[in-house]
């Protein structure tokens, strides 16, 4: 980064590496105003109502912000999410598995900081994403951040492509969350030893079985457990409590393991296998986002989850928003709801989601 007065709003969860990265920017000489994304009301009743917004990340948002010298804006987002959260129920619903974070990403944590930014004269707006912005060919990119065991640019797909040239990703920068932390500490920030947020933020104690009984409790109709041929093995209490690719607790006893390999939400069969009826070499995708200009066909690594290092693949564009990738070699639990990142080596040229 280069050090500049330009204005930069930075996105303050409260958590170690927004902070960090708030205060990297103060350091670059960059004029920073923080913004504390609130997400819901903390404490409702429905905890689907509670985002991540807690009074206590709200609190350590502001303490940070006051050690900095900087100013710290509130801007509510209970909306956009109150819609990220329709959409998790109603996959479930589906028979899918959703991943609100990406989504979020794109509609709130980018699209609404650059509004916000908009409106205030920023040129700018970061995040402690682990991920870097990059420029490849005199165009902006994001990239595999330098902590690959950290690396989050996969949860950037959904970002449009006009928003990446005004994205700063600082702690993209550093090598391992073990050197955040530490930075934090000698910066003598209170979050340096703050636990990391859980995956879904807006699920209490990731408890989303309990969301969907009061938000879609189709999602829980019980069915049966099947063998591909249709046998039936034995009963569950709700399809929505599975996910492509699951072992453990299924209770079918069985000579070998067991995985959950489809899910009907028609019929409420869950189809379980062996780990070969797991693997497939091909997916669909659609509602995909370019970040750059593609060609209708060309090789790449997907990502088809955020803990998949990615494999390599034939991808094929089929139309506006669709594409199709062909791996190499099989892959492991092609998950319906998921999304699929396409990469040119560390650099994420976009993604959909797997149909």
């Amino acid at each position: 980064m280069t050090p500049q007065r330009e204005k930069v709003l930075v996105a303050m969860s409260g958590g170690v590496d927004s902070s960090v990265a708030a205060s990297l920017l103060v350091q670059a000489g960059y004029d920073v105003t923080g913004v504390f994304l609130c997400l819901g009301s903390a404490g409702a009743a429905d905890s689907a109502t509670r985002g991540c917004c807690s009074p206590q990340d709200a609190a350590d948002a502001r303490r940070v912000a006051v050690a900095l010298g900087i100013d710290l804006h509130v801007l509510n987002c209970q909306d956009a999410f109150a819609g990220i959260i329709d959409q998790f129920v109603s996959e479930y619903a589906a028979g899918r598995t959703p991943n609100p974070c990406i989504r979020c990403n794109a509609i709130i944590k980018f699209a609404r900081l650059v509004e916000l930014a908009d409106s205030l004269g920023a040129a700018c707006v970061a995040t402690g994403h682990y991920a870097r912005r990059v420029e490849v060919a005199g165009q902006p990119a994001i990239a595999r951040g330098k902590a690959l065991g950290k690396d989050q640019s996969y949860a950037l797909l959904g970002v449009a492509a006009e928003h990446i040239a005004r994205i700063l990703l600082p702690v993209g920068e550093i090598d391992d969350k073990a050197t955040v932390r530490q930075m934090a500490r000698s910066l003598g920030l209170a979050v340096h030893d703050k636990p990391d947020s859980q995956e879904i933020c807006f699920v209490d104690g990731d408890d989303y079985v309990e969301l969907l009984r009061r938000r879609a409790p189709q999602a829980l109709q019980p069915g049966d457990i099947v063998n591909a041929a249709g046998a039936v093995l034995g009963r569950h209490e709700g399809f929505g409590q599975y996910t492509i690719g699951q072992r453990r607790g299924l209770g079918v006893a069985a000579g070998e393991p067991m995985y959950v390999t489809r899910i009907d939400p028609a019929s409420a069969a869950v189809t379980i296998g062996p780990r070969a009826e797991l693997m497939s070499n091909h997916l669909s995708a659609s509602g995909a986002n370019w970040h750059r200009s593609v060609s209708e066909s060309f090789e790449a690594t997907v990502q088809i989850r955020y803990n998949h290092r990615g494999a390599p693949a034939r991808v094929t564009v089929t139309g506006p928003g669709t594409f199709d990738a062909d791996f190499h070699e099989n892959v492991s639990a092609v998950t319906p709801g998921q999304a699929a990142a396409v990469y040119d080596g560390p650099i994420l040229l976009g993604g959909g989601w797997i149909d």
